[in-house]
């Protein structure tokens, strides 16, 4: 896997106000922090993080963190979350966690459905129950997205956690009982009742309870 250099710069101010300071100066507040190290605040270039994005083709991407702090640092990172505008798409904010190339990393990796399920060409429904699987890899084997294919899916059949293979490289994390897509059969809409079969329904039930009351007397 390919490692993509970030430039990233000490900062010595905090909070909400310095962090509005800092985007109207066309920068990102950060924060580098590991198993092994103590939270360092940063700032990064909103353009060069993009730039990394669009090189990598991946949000997964490992990043060389050049720390600009008197002298210059480096650092092995990952983006583990990163804020963003629901209205502007603006980057608020960066968190990195530092990560070592020899040693396994838990990661959540999306899962995507390819193949068109012959239950779907039946008429079910394809319901995919678990977007998301946790691994535990190495940095470089860590894989973009999950695939798993639901061609041979019929209607009632599920694909579960422990169906998936992923190589020797990789290990599942969750509970491998778990579905994680299934095709259910087609709902069977019940007729709606009309205003005419409801009256008429009404109706004998009248000359039903007359006739008993006919009876009685």
């Amino acid at each position: 896997m390919e490692i993509f250099d970030l430039k990233a710069f000490h900062r010595n101010t905090f909070g909400k106000n310095s962090a509005r300071a800092l985007r109207r100066q066309g920068l990102i507040p950060a924060v580098l922090y590991g198993p092994q190290r103590e939270s360092m605040p940063l700032t990064v270039s909103p353009f060069e993080l993009d730039k990394v994005y669009k090189e990598s083709g991946t949000e997964r991407v490992i990043l060389n963190l050049i720390i600009k702090n008197g002298g210059t640092q480096d650092v092995t990172a990952m983006v583990k979350e990163l804020q963003t505008s629901p209205v502007t798409d603006q980057y608020l904010h960066v968190d990195f966690y530092e990560i070592s190339l020899d040693q396994e990393i838990t990661v959540s990796v999306l899962v995507e459905v390819t193949g068109k399920s012959k239950g779907v060409e039946r008429g079910g429904f394809l319901q995919v129950v678990r977007h998301e699987l946790e691994i535990s890899c190495l940095p470089a084997d860590m894989p973009d997205k999950i695939e798993v294919d639901v061609t041979n899916l019929d209607i009632g059949d599920s694909i579960h956690v422990e169906d998936i293979e992923l190589g020797d490289k990789i290990r599942l994390l969750t509970d491998t009982h778990l579905t994680v897509v299934t095709v259910v059969a087609p709902k069977v809409e019940e007729e709606a009742v009309s205003e005419e079969e409801a009256e008429e329904a009404e109706e004998a039930q009248a000359v039903e309870a007359e006739a008993t009351g006919e009876a009685s007397d």
